[in-house]
């Protein structure tokens, strides 16, 4: 008997810094893939099975036509979808074309994708809609989580808090719809943490968000776990390693940088500030990378 299909995922932005992780770690754990960005992935190797298309993610039809497998020997169906694709930060274009950017495309995906009829999106939200780099406002509580009203304070995070907005609207209009929003914080790959060292001297250097980052091995881990979702409706989730970058104690970095901020429990030594708790409990994600392994 031939071997049974592989389920197939459709992943945008698969060439990014994020992106190219999340590929190979879905190919090495049984999915096909078709890779879909403006550059080839690195990590897409011969013998891979896994197809690579460039592709203009404003451009409605073309996304259309990728998720509806309409891409001659590019073909569906999909099993799922995991959006990445975007101008990824604040400041790396102009406000406007960021704007512009990334809600249609975004838009372009989810659409698609019910067009499609695929019923499980997962998307990259983000840890700025959180409220970060807490300078207009430091945080309401530490550790921070997901039962606050969104605090965009760019336009890029402004984009992704419409983006949850759209999804609850798209889940709405398809109670079949599974979608899982990742609010990923500063992703980092094993070479990035030789640096980390060095923010011990001063606390402030990465108080913006609260000392956090998300290794890329966990980030694509994030992601798999949420393909595995099966319950209808949209979720978002804080996705996050369980330290922080600072060798000083938590509940040290609070006091000396956020001493009027609520700390609502007691912290474990390096406890990360972004609050994990979700993810644990809706995905069963758990951290296994830490820069503390490499330095």
């Amino acid at each position: 008997m031939p071997a049974p299909a592989k389920p197939r995922v459709a992943l945008t932005g698969a060439a990014g810094r994020l992106g190219r992780v999340v590929l190979r770690d879905l190919l090495d754990h049984g999915y096909s893939v078709l890779a879909l960005d403006k550059v080839r992935p690195a990590t897409l190797l011969p013998g891979d099975d896994g197809q690579f298309v460039p592709i203009d993610l404003a451009d409605h039809g073309q996304v259309v036509e990728a998720l509806t497998g309409a891409i001659e020997e590019r073909p569906g169906p999909f099993v799922g979808v995991v959006h990445l694709g975007a101008i990824p930060a604040p400041g790396l274009a102009p406000n406007a074309v960021t704007f512009r950017n990334n809600s249609a495309a975004t838009w372009n995906v989810f659409d698609a994708a019910r067009a499609a009829g695929i019923r499980n999106v997962v998307w990259a939200s983000s840890e700025t809609v959180l409220g970060l780099p807490f300078e207009a406002a430091p945080p309401p509580y530490a550790p921070l989580d997901e039962e606050y009203r969104v605090r965009p304070e760019s336009t890029y995070s402004l984009v992704k808090a419409l983006e949850e907005e759209m999804a609850h609207h798209f889940c709405r209009w398809n109670p079949e719809l599974t979608m899982t929003g990742l609010r990923f914080s500063n992703v980092m790959h094993v070479e990035d943490y030789a640096q980390f060292p060095s923010f011990d001297a001063d606390p402030t250097l990465r108080k913006w968000n609260l000392w956090g980052y998300i290794d890329a091995r966990d980030g694509a881990q994030a992601v798999r776990l949420s393909l595995q979702r099966r319950e209808p409706g949209v979720e978002v989730c804080i996705v996050a390693n369980a330290d922080t970058v600072m060798s000083r104690s938590s509940a040290e970095l609070m006091a000396e940088v956020y001493p009027g901020v609520e700390v609502r429990r007691e912290l474990g030594e390096h406890e990360t500030l972004l609050s994990i708790d979700k993810a644990r409990r809706l995905l069963g994600f758990e951290p296994e990378h830490s820069w503390r392994d490499h330095v």
